[in-house]
C-alpha cells in the first residue's frame, strides 16, 4: 500500500497550493481518503483536515479549513487532491494522506479519529509565510 503525498511547498499568506495523494495497493473506492497535518514542534492533529469518499463524493472538512480548502478525487487515477486557498501561517504543517474504511460511521465523524486510519503515507511539507 502506498499513499505518497506531493505538492507541498513555500507560499505566502493568502496564496494557494494543491496537494496530491496517488493511492495504490488497495481498492480505492472501498476507502475514505483524506488528510491529517502536523505543525512544526507539535503532535499530529487527531482530527483530519479533510476527507472524501471516492465511491459517492461525500466530503468532510474541519472547521478550521471549511470554505478555504476543497477536496476531490480522480477515480481513474486513484488520486485525491486537496486544493488549499487563502492559506494562513497557521496552516503550516506536514500534511499526511491517510485511508480507512468507515463502515457505517458518517465520514464527518470517522475522520475525527486518526487512530481509525488503516494506511498512512509519507507527508509533504506546507509552509505559509506571513
Amino acid at each position: 500500500v502506498q499513499l505518497p503525498a506531493s505538492g507541498g511547498g513555500l507560499v505566502q499568506a493568502g496564496g494557494s497550493l494543491r496537494l496530491s495523494c496517488a493511492a495504490s495497493g488497495f481498492t480505492f473506492a472501498d476507502y475514505a481518503i483524506g488528510w491529517f497535518r502536523q505543525a512544526p514542534g507539535k503532535e499530529r492533529e487527531g482530527e483530519g483536515v479533510s476527507a472524501i469518499l471516492p465511491s459517492d463524493g461525500t466530503t468532510y472538512y474541519a472547521d478550521s479549513v471549511r470554505g478555504r480548502f476543497s477536496i476531490s478525487s480522480d477515480n481513474v487515477k486513484n488520486t485525491v487532491y486537496l486544493e488549499m486557498n487563502s492559506l494562513k501561517p497557521e496552516d503550516t504543517a506536514v500534511y499526511y494522506c491517510a485511508a480507512g474504511q468507515p463502515g457505517s460511521f458518517p465520514l464527518k465523524f470517522f475522520f475525527k479519529f486518526d487512530t481509525a486510519m488503516a494506511y498512512w503515507g509519507k507527508g509533504t511539507l506546507v509552509t505559509v509565510s506571513s
